[in-house]
């Protein structure tokens, strides 16, 4: 099924202060007690922008209490997840610059300047970094976070900052490359800011404060949680860089293969030449590894090919 777009026009008005249009985008999953607040705090910092607030099949007046506030209103007729309002929300969003933002007010509207400054200034994307104190509201989250600020720039080998951060500002024409990448759930920011920086997009950064939920329950478990991470975390490894994980696992094995046969070789069975089955199996895996890692390097980087532009030429 279609989304309903609950509002009969939508205007792209364009926006004094920058070089170019801008869409608010903002997901929301009954989030009726707060939503309205979240449009008006906007709207006195974007007074030309294109407001469009993404329902996903919310159970309460979202809608309503959205549309009543000022915004462009598109609804799902099914929860399809936070990644897919997100989505729908670029695809029809009518700006040259989406704004990204969360219905649940922990985002201040106070640093928007500053992240479409920096598109003003050349960046293709601009993400709103929280604090390290802000990352999460529980320890054992920020930390998570942490590994996975610095899994990802290993992957991409350059530094990232706050891959869950949803708060960033992102040119249309280049996320609609990879809008195709990005899951139907969560971790859309880490695919889209690791996808941008593989392709050789420029991507900065501005540091910003979170604040607290604004009503409402976050709907975030434990136990989901470490699920989702340790899911993020392959799919991350699959899309961007697979081989800068295959290769040091293989090497690994190739290294413990070579520990089994000298210590058969000195200790078990002194002085004979007699490779254990272990060697020979640590020494195989690696092989098969070490190939399904250039495999799945090859194919990843097929994703990331840039398709030739006009203005690139020369």
């Amino acid at each position: 099924m279609q989304q309903v777009d609950t509002t009969a026009t939508a205007m792209n008005v364009a926006t004094p202060e920058y070089p170019f249009t801008v869409s608010v985008v903002i997901p929301a999953y009954n989030e009726a007690h707060g939503i309205a607040q979240v449009v008006e705090r906007i709207r006195t910092v974007l007074p030309h922008a294109e407001i469009v607030v993404v329902d996903d099949c919310s159970q309460d007046e979202t809608a309503r209490v959205a549309q009543a506030a000022g915004a462009r209103v598109i609804r799902h007729p099914i929860n399809r997840g936070n990644g897919a309002a997100v989505k729908t929300g670029i695809r029809r969003a009518h700006g040259e610059v989406v704004l990204l933002m969360d219905a649940d007010g922990q985002m201040d509207p106070r640093f928007i300047p500053d992240l479409l400054a920096g598109i003003a200034a050349g960046y293709d994307m601009v993400v709103g970094a929280r604090t390290r104190e802000t990352q999460g509201d529980s320890l054992v989250r920020r930390w998570g976070n942490r590994a996975l600020d610095m899994l990802g720039s290993y992957l991409v080998e350059t530094e990232v900052r706050d891959l869950t951060s949803g708060y960033r500002a992102i040119r249309r024409e280049v996320i609609m490359e990879f809008i195709n990448l990005l899951p139907n759930r969560y971790s859309y920011p880490t695919t889209s800011t690791l996808a941008l920086l593989k392709a050789g997009y420029n991507v900065g950064y501005v540091p910003v404060t979170g604040q607290r939920r604004q009503g409402g329950r976050s709907g975030q478990k434990l136990l989901r949680n470490g699920i989702r991470f340790g899911l993020i975390i392959l799919r991350i490894v699959s899309l961007f860089a697979p081989l800068r994980v295959y290769l040091p696992v293989a090497l690994s094995m190739q290294v413990l293969a070579l520990m089994s046969f000298l210590i058969s070789f000195f200790i078990t069975d002194p002085f004979r030449f007699h490779i254990p089955n272990s060697a020979v199996g640590l020494f195989v895996g690696s092989i098969i590894i070490f190939m399904f890692g250039l495999n799945a390097e090859q194919v990843a980087a097929l994703r990331f090919q840039r398709p030739f532009r006009n203005d690139e030429e020369g």
